[in-house]
């Protein structure tokens, strides 16, 4: 019997999030600004008419134009795309279709928990390479293959990262795809954070030989609801056995989600340039007030993506002032969640209106907690 660990990261979110009243700051969430039924139909002008969508199944491999509309997000033939039921069951999939007898997965620390989670529960091993934040949690092609040895099977990037904000510049990351071919290991660059950065935007990673990319309409495309993800693979027998793994899985999307997503990627440029805007006035806010703790506070500013990951300068622990935080009516994820306590997760996309607010309550339990240190 597989025993799953506590899903401490979903626990915690759950606690508040969904409490009745709810929150009144989410700064804890890794998405970006909530969007409507009524308000993703109406892009375009003309409304998209979902009365008369059938629903039936869809093909596995997800239909034809919403595999373009994604095909056309990270410029790559459709036929290398394949839907899933969010990147979760990307990651499943192929977890599941790489797994050989004694093989382990490289993964970040820190990194997303279902990493580390999920790869055991297929029984794989896991060694991680470390993320410093004294280097800013600089991604580089050496660590990661200073991790990895002669039973790796794969490696996970996550770029933009969860929880870090950080960034693979193009060249180390198709430098450590080849590497790992070299290894028989492919490379898995889950993008859900893409194209969202401060600064130069990178490519998609999903034209690099030996990459398999994993994204979903989450996290950039702020549309956790529609749990609507992909792989894009440009192996054309391995994209087979993915195909029959899905179909095993959840045989289909729903093809009401499908349309949905669909419109959403033709519209893309709406739904990011939202995002942007929210996440880019936010970003600046937070900066200023960690700028402010006079040094009770520490961070890397985020290259990317729509978390942050401060942490207390003098490295107690961060849970007790979540607490604090959440009873005052704002919501951050305490570092326990991803195996850093003295961090906390912040996000800073998804509160379209109010984040003055939210800091101007951080920055108050901040101060609280600097007078009884």
């Amino acid at each position: 019997m597989m025993d799953l660990p506590p899903f401490l990261l979903d626990h915690w979110l759950s606690k508040y999030d969904f409490a009745t009243p709810p929150i009144a700051f989410n700064l804890a969430s890794s998405t970006g600004p909530r969007w409507s039924v009524d308000e993703l139909t109406e892009l375009g002008g003309a409304p998209l008419d979902i009365a008369r969508t059938v629903l039936s199944y869809a093909p596995p491999a997800g239909d034809r134009a919403l595999r373009e509309a994604v095909a056309a997000l990270h410029a790559v033939d459709p036929d290398w795309v394949v839907m899933t039921t969010g990147a979760s069951e990307a990651l499943s999939i192929l977890l599941c279709l790489e797994q050989r007898h004694a093989a382990n997965l490289v993964i970040p620390d820190p990194g997303y928990p279902a990493y580390a989670a999920m790869a055991r529960a297929w029984r794989w091993g896991v060694r991680q390479y470390p993320l410093a934040r004294e280097a800013g949690f600089t991604q580089r092609r050496e660590t990661v293959l200073n991790a990895a040895d002669a039973d790796t099977a794969m490696a996970i990037v996550n770029t933009p990262h969860n929880p870090t904000g950080s960034v693979m510049e193009a060249g180390e990351l198709a430098g450590l795809a080849d590497a790992l071919a070299a290894r028989g290991a492919p490379l898995v660059v889950d993008e859900v954070y893409h194209p969202l950065y401060f600064g130069a935007p990178l490519p998609s990673a999903a034209g690099v030989e030996n990459v398999i990319v994993i994204s979903d309409m989450s996290k950039a495309l702020s549309l956790p609801g529609l749990r609507t993800g992909w792989i894009i693979d440009r192996d054309a027998a391995r994209r087979g056995r993915i195909i029959d793994a899905r179909s095993y899985f959840t045989i289909s999307g729903s093809p009401l989600l499908e349309r949905l997503a669909a419109h959403a990627l033709r519209h893309a440029d709406a739904l990011l340039d939202r995002l942007r805007m929210v996440a880019g006035g936010n970003l600046d806010r937070l900066d200023a007030m960690i700028m402010r703790s006079e040094g009770v506070l520490s961070w890397s500013r985020p290259r990317g993506g729509t978390t942050s990951f401060p942490w207390f300068s003098d490295g107690r622990d961060s849970r007790r002032f979540c607490e604090a935080l959440a009873d005052a009516g704002v919501l951050v994820a305490p570092g326990d969640c991803f195996g850093h306590p003295s961090h906390m997760r912040v996000g800073f996309a998804q509160q379209a209106e109010g984040f003055e607010a939210a800091i101007m309550r951080f920055a108050e339990t901040v101060a609280v907690c600097k007078s009884v240190a």
